[in-house]
């Protein structure tokens, strides 16, 4: 016997409100993840505008603050180009009203080297009074087997 769509929502705990702002929090975290990773590929030193003064960066274990020192790390990195080839994508309600976890993982192609590298990223969007987004939070990691 199967249970009819409404039954399905009242057992699961989601309505059709839930389930919109779900699908609104992945299109905000799609969208994010696309336009960060083809700013990473393609003009890493525009990063820094998805930063403000209080967010934070983790990167392999050493903690950056602030967008201009944040855009400074990402500029410094020791290559010039590489590919980021995104998994997985998932996101959840941040605990910061209208915010948005992300979490990425995925292959990183750096030119002219053979062999790509796995890679995890976690970022936490919060709303900025203009209605876009900042990165307040943001720790990328290596997968090493």
């Amino acid at each position: 016997m199967h249970r009819s769509s409404q039954a399905m929502d009242d057992a699961d705990g989601k309505d059709d409100q839930q389930r919109a702002v779900e699908e609104q929090l992945e299109r905000v975290a799609k969208a994010f993840v696309d336009h960060y990773y083809n700013l990473f590929d393609t003009n890493r030193a525009a990063l820094s505008c998805l930063y403000d003064s209080s967010s934070m960066l983790s990167f392999e274990g050493q903690r950056i603050v602030g967008a201009e020192a944040i855009g400074r790390k990402l500029a410094q990195l020791p290559f010039e180009r590489c590919k980021h080839c995104i998994s997985t994508v998932d996101s959840q309600p941040s605990p910061v009203l209208g915010g948005v976890l992300v979490f990425v993982s995925g292959n990183l192609q750096l030119a002219g080297e053979e062999h790509q590298l796995r890679f995890s990223q976690m970022f936490q969007l919060i709303p900025t009074p203009q209605g876009s987004f900042v990165v307040q939070n943001d720790i990328f990691r290596l997968n090493y087997c």
